[in-house]
């Protein structure tokens, strides 16, 4: 399930910090925006995953029109998908290829789990 928070990205000396104004005590920070937006995806996660564990109502998002910004913050979305994170237990999956190609594989050093996860990530997000 994905989810859809503003939130406010501040730029100091340090690097970058970013607050959610709807997600209480929620806020991250990064050397880089990359980093940030990271981290503020997954502080977001956790507060999303812990607030329905607990049985909690999350709050409607702010328009981003209507947040407090100043001239050295400004405001983003942030986007989480807390599926990724929920169920993250590996299975096993059988599946078959041609004998040739197997050969060819193995011969190269192919990880088979990680090479059809990576395709499967491309493929399914």
């Amino acid at each position: 399930m994905k989810f859809i928070y503003p939130a406010i990205i501040h730029d100091d000396s340090d690097g970058f910090w970013a607050e959610f104004p709807d997600l209480e005590y929620t806020s991250s920070t990064g050397a880089t925006l990359t980093e940030l937006i990271t981290n503020a995806q997954e502080a977001m996660e956790l507060y999303i995953l812990g607030a329905l564990e607990d049985g909690q109502s999350l709050p409607t998002p702010t328009s981003v029109r209507n947040l407090p910004c100043t001239d050295s913050s400004y405001p983003t979305l942030v986007q989480t998908d807390i599926d990724l994170g929920k169920n993250s237990k590996s299975i096993k999956k059988t599946l078959t290829i041609p004998a040739w190609l197997n050969e060819r594989a193995l011969e190269k050093g192919v990880n088979f789990s990680q090479l059809l996860q990576e395709a499967l990530v491309e493929k399914t997000l």
